[in-house]
């Protein structure tokens, strides 16, 4: 029907005439409450919102001489982040002096990655950048789905 029909249609019934597909040819238009409609939009998109999963940057900072232990507390809060799927930044930071043993800092780093390779991989490599060395780490695409299938 013509477009004045139906808006006259509309203006009968007390509701809205609703475009709903303005690409489609002839266009594709619905007679409802508007209200009513853009209440259901917002809800379908809470929705949408509530089962995305956002992946967040978490941080674990490390000086030249962390001592062993130390080394390996923090290895497992970062194995902890990566299996539940967040990136993590590994940040080496050098204080007064300790900017000339560059080579510490990149073996903190080294060995941090031959621990990590199993369960995540490097996204950005190692960098220096001022007084800091990053390097950011993300997780195996591998779900907890694929992982317990292969177990059973």
């Amino acid at each position: 029907m013509t477009p004045r029909e139906a808006a006259e249609l509309a203006r009968q019934r007390g509701r809205d005439l609703i475009e709903i597909v303005p690409n489609a040819s002839p266009p594709v238009c619905k007679i409802m409450d508007y209200g009513k409609y853009k209440y259901e939009m917002t809800k379908k998109e809470k929705l949408q919102r509530k089962h995305q999963h956002v992946v967040q940057l978490k941080e674990i900072r490390f000086h030249p001489n962390t001592d062993l232990h130390d080394f390996e507390f923090k290895v497992r809060h970062a194995r902890r982040f990566l299996e539940e799927g967040h990136k993590v930044k590994a940040s080496v930071i050098f204080k007064g002096r300790e900017i000339t043993y560059k080579e510490q800092g990149a073996n903190v780093l080294q060995r941090l990655t031959e621990t990590l390779t199993d369960i995540g991989r490097i996204d950005q490599p190692a960098k220096l950048e001022g007084r800091n060395m990053n390097m950011i780490f993300a997780p195996n695409r591998v779900g907890k789905k694929k992982v317990e299938q292969k177990a059973g």
